[in-house]
């Protein structure tokens, strides 16, 4: 074999194996992290010995933490930061200092140095944000009080990265020349980004649209990958680490309109690449040594969970949260994350802590990130035990919810109130039909009820929500997220609390169906089975049934649904890479005391031109939603509710409050 097969071996080796992780991982419902992370075990030179520690894996990992830190750059947004200044500059900033100062000291206390300290510490101090965020998402917890928290410590740490990838290498220096060389290594990094920050912008805006008018996918992918790979070699010539020129590139990017299409085109490279990093981590894990030194493990992941944990449910309550919020956002952040890996090898690169201790931490870091589902699984029952706090916060989210529906009678209770949720509420408006939707998504709800729907904040998947929204007096409860496994559980609660009420349960395809009717659904509208009678439709028309009449019953339905289901209200939860970012959307303005707008009609020709209709106006004191004429001219107080894409929005809204 030549040269070039032998240097491609241990690549196919890694994918092969990377394959057979994921598709293990996907079938036991774990996160594809912990199949890398044992391929790399099972694979490396400390087990089976398939693939070396070779310098074309090395770089392979070296890339997966390059577009990992676009991504992270990618994500970075000062309105972002600045709106969740307290979880991130507060809460974050805290726990990554109190993580680091705590393992400095126990570093000094074990006869170590503040070196190895500040370099564990660091790692230490990062938790898994792919593994926590997804557990979040799926339990529908991205907006609540503690969902908030985490993932503004989940920033805070991967910014914090940034500046530990620069200080970590530095470390290893002889002590005499530590200052100097992270003095030099922060400048440099200060002047590279002062040069990017200052002409970068422009510069990206104006090349990237550049690119985009030629309409080539391929040209702007290889155009992302130049821009990305030519900022990491430049950040490396200048001595730093090629992770902080990609992270550079993210953030350039981030402040374009190119953004979103961006990270779906190289979301592909970012996986591939960073699932073959967490396979050479797996290959640092030495076996032997781990099961030699067996206690060590066992007391770095006990000492981990608890000591970190603690900690933050100590600096969350300092930051104002709830004993439960305190509690919630500990046991979702108590481990190890991704970034502690690459800072781990970092120190071992430079030397600073002793190989047991290391391959003990890399362990350690594993098992957390292992432990975690289980933990953010049994967060209720914990929450709920040892916060007394809880049961009164619960209670006061449960009488919001009663008051709304208190004088609602065979009223239909919507659990969702996204795009579907919407649609369904503006025909229910349209007969007349009573409802109350429950949402987790602050924005949304906040925005929709500023124009008169009725929508709460609660959790539909608890018992207690469905109670408090009416269920003993509802005529129906529709179900309008795809989420079989959160739909099974309103079933259980439904059929428990009121089996007399129908359910109507959305899903992805027909294979949902059998599940969720035995779970007790009335109804369930399977997506794919929808699309399927849409090309009926369409089929009519070739088994005979005149064109003239299909197109005709299809106009017909057109012309009396598109005006009621057409317009969404968006909140922070919904995704920004559906295609659906510059489609119309509805947005509520509320005029306040001094709004240019207050004491004349709206100018509906002046808004039109901005691309935006005015849909309804909801005035104080009154439940009926008012047409722009009826409303005539404008009172302080009231809110008007428009729809256009995001940006003629934006104008509308200036050109109502400013003039």
């Amino acid at each position: 074999m030549d040269a070039t097969g032998l240097a491609l071996q241990p690549v196919l080796v890694l994918l092969a194996g990377g394959v057979l992780a994921v598709v293990a991982c996907r079938s036991l419902g774990l996160p594809p992290i912990i199949g890398y992370l044992v391929a790399g075990v099972t694979l490396g030179p400390h087990a089976l010995g398939l693939v070396g520690d070779t310098e074309a894996v090395r770089h392979l990992a070296e890339f997966g933490v390059v577009f990992l830190m676009f991504s992270i750059g990618l994500e970075f947004s000062l309105p972002r930061l600045r709106a969740m200044g307290r979880s991130v500059f507060g809460l974050g900033l805290a726990q990554v200092a109190a993580s680091i100062a705590l393992c400095v000291a126990a570093a000094l206390a074990a006869g170590g140095t503040w070196q190895a300290g500040i370099a564990l510490g660091g790692a230490l101090a990062m938790s898994s944000t792919a593994i926590v965020s997804k557990l979040l998402a799926e339990r529908l917890e991205l907006d609540t009080p503690h969902g908030r928290d985490v993932i503004g410590v989940l920033l805070f740490q991967d910014l914090a990265v940034v500046p530990l990838l620069i200080l970590v290498p530095a470390l290893g220096a002889p002590v005499e020349v530590i200052g100097r060389d992270i003095a030099v290594a922060l400048a440099k990094a200060a002047v590279v980004l002062a040069i990017l920050t200052l002409a970068g912008p422009r510069l990206m805006r104006a090349w990237l649209g550049i690119i985009a008018r030629r309409r080539s996918t391929e040209l702007f992918v290889l155009n992302v990958l130049l821009i990305t790979l030519l900022l990491s070699f430049v950040t490396g010539i200048a001595g730093l680490s090629l992770a902080l020129g990609a992270f550079l590139a993210g953030m350039l990017i981030a402040e374009t309109q190119y953004r979103y299409q961006v990270e779906e085109d190289i979301k592909p490279f970012r996986d591939v690449l960073l699932g073959l990093f967490f396979v050479s981590v797996g290959m640092m894990l030495d076996l032997a040594q781990v099961l030699a030194h067996g206690w060590l493990v066992v007391l770095f992941v006990t000492l981990l969970i608890a000591v970190k944990g603690t900690v933050i449910a100590l600096l969350a309550r300092v930051f104002g949260a709830a004993a439960g919020t305190a509690l919630r956002t500990a046991l979702a952040l108590a481990q190890g994350g991704e970034f502690g890996f690459v800072l781990l090898a970092q120190a071992r690169s430079a030397e600073l802590a002793p190989e047991p201790v290391l391959q003990a931490l890399f362990a350690a870091v594993i098992l957390s990130m292992l432990a975690t589902p289980f933990l953010v699984a049994a967060s209720d029952r914990i929450v709920l035990r040892f916060a007394a706090s809880e049961w009164m916060t619960r209670s006061l989210e449960l009488h919001r919810v009663a008051v709304r529906t208190l004088e609602s009678e065979r009223h239909v209770i919507i659990l969702g109130y996204g795009r579907n949720g919407q649609r369904l509420a503006r025909l229910l408006e349209a007969e007349g039909q009573r409802y109350v939707a429950l949402d987790l998504d602050p924005e949304r709800v906040r925005e929709a009820a500023l124009a008169g729907d009725t929508v709460v904040y609660a959790d539909c998947t608890r018992r207690e929500s469905l109670v408090a929204a009416g269920l003993a007096r509802a005529a129906a409860v529709v179900v309008t997220f795809a989420d079989v496994a959160a739909a099974v559980r309103v079933l259980a609660h439904v059929h428990a609390l009121q089996p007399a009420v129908p359910v109507i349960v959305r899903a992805r395809d027909e294979a949902d169906i059998a599940p969720l009717t035995a779970a007790g659904a009335s109804e369930v509208v399977p997506e794919a089975f929808e699309s399927g009678l849409m090309l009926a439709s369409h089929a009519l028309v070739w088994v005979g049934v005149p064109l003239a009449r299909v197109m005709r019953r299809v106009s017909q339905v057109r012309e009396e649904q598109y005006g009621l289901l057409r317009g969404l209200y968006y909140g922070a939860s919904d995704a920004p890479d559906t295609g659906e970012t510059a489609q119309p959307r509805l947005h509520a303005v509320t005029l306040h005391a001094h709004a240019a707008a207050l004491a004349r009609a709206l100018d509906l020709e002046g808004l039109e031109a901005l691309g935006v209709q005015v849909r309804a106006v909801r005035r104080p004191g009154q439940s009926k939603k008012l047409s722009a004429e009826e409303a005539g001219a404008l009172r302080e107080g009231d809110v008007i509710v428009l729809l256009g894409p995001p940006a003629a929005l934006a104008l509308a809204e200036l050109r109502l409050l400013q003039g």
